[in-house]
């Protein structure tokens, strides 16, 4: 393996969090990977990581080699790229992740138009509502919805989104318009099972949970807002989900100074794909299409222009 590929499999290794990772990114045997890391180590003389059985830590050597060998590479692949930025065309693979129902929603049919306009690029699309390491599982673009963990990702930010209270106007003459959030202990719930069974409001500047009483529970909201129309209960949804049935006076938003501020939706890459001319151009895409629609009002006259 020459320095370069090293260099690669080190800050893979990093960024992965454990040898098996990187292994399982790269291709390469446990083995192979912990050989050629051990090898690294020994032609910069000193020890880059310390090894557990399930993850490693870096030593402070190590965390300078890591910040210089990952700005090294992006300089290097900048310069590839731009060589060959003339003659490239987008081409490969990608795989993509992003939650369930936004996915389905909104990134799944631009995603058809992206390939529409480049034959040349293939599309692995899986949606799920679970953490996930780009790394590791080799994905090269992930949507989140929500606070960001990982600081070693590439964010590139393509919008917000509300989530909101709400009920048929039936339903709130007939049980009465919850006041705080206490009040939904009174009160017939219906639940999107995919963000937990806790609904999130503002407390003292602070966004905290409540378990609500459930009267229906399901893993797609389309069922629990037609229940909520139908006035059996009150619905915890995208204000995208609602603004329809808010406009025509069929849902009436409730606990609005509870509201917690607008999730930001992101999406993620790695350094090691940064770079890339087919993540490149999907990330602006996604950029150009999302940043131009508004997840966060009840009004369609409010979305942005």
């Amino acid at each position: 393996m020459d320095r370069i590929d090293a260099l690669e499999l080190f800050v893979a290794v990093v960024d992965a969090g454990s040898l098996s990772g990187a292994a399982r990114a790269s291709g390469l045997s446990l083995p192979s990977v912990s050989r050629h890391i051990t090898a690294l180590e020994e032609h910069v003389g000193t020890r880059l990581v310390i090894r557990t059985t399930r993850s490693l830590a870096m030593t402070e050597a190590g965390r300078v080699y890591y910040e210089h060998a990952r700005r090294m590479l992006a300089d290097l692949h900048e310069v590839e790229a731009g060589l060959l930025a003339d003659a490239s065309v987008p081409a490969g693979k990608l795989s993509i992740w992003a939650p369930t129902l936004f996915g389905r929603v909104f990134i799944a049919p631009l995603l058809a138009r992206f390939m529409a306009d480049n034959p040349r690029v293939t599309i692995d699309v899986t949606l799920l509502d679970r953490e996930f390491n780009l790394v590791e599982e080799g994905i090269d673009l992930a949507i989140r919805i929500g606070p960001l963990r990982d600081s070693n990702l590439i964010v590139r930010r393509l919008g917000s989104l509300l989530w909101v209270v709400s009920g048929a106007p039936s339903y709130l003459r007939r049980r009465g318009t919850p006041r705080t959030p206490e009040d939904l202990d009174a009160h017939d719930c219906l639940v999107f099972t995919q963000p937990g069974y806790e609904w999130r409001f503002r407390r003292d500047g602070r966004a905290v949970g409540r378990k609500v009483p459930v009267r229906m529970r399901a893993n797609a909201l389309d069922p629990i807002v037609a229940a909520a129309v139908a006035g059996n209960g009150l619905v915890y949804a995208p204000a995208w989900q609602v603004r329809d049935h808010v406009e025509a006076g069929r849902l009436r938003v409730v606990l609005r100074d509870y509201e917690v501020p607008p999730l930001p939706i992101n999406a993620l890459l790695s350094h090691t794909r940064l770079l890339s001319t087919k993540v490149r151009m999907l990330v602006d895409f996604l950029a150009a299409q999302l940043n131009s629609r508004d997840f966060s009002s009840l009004r369609k006259s409010r979305a942005r222009r």
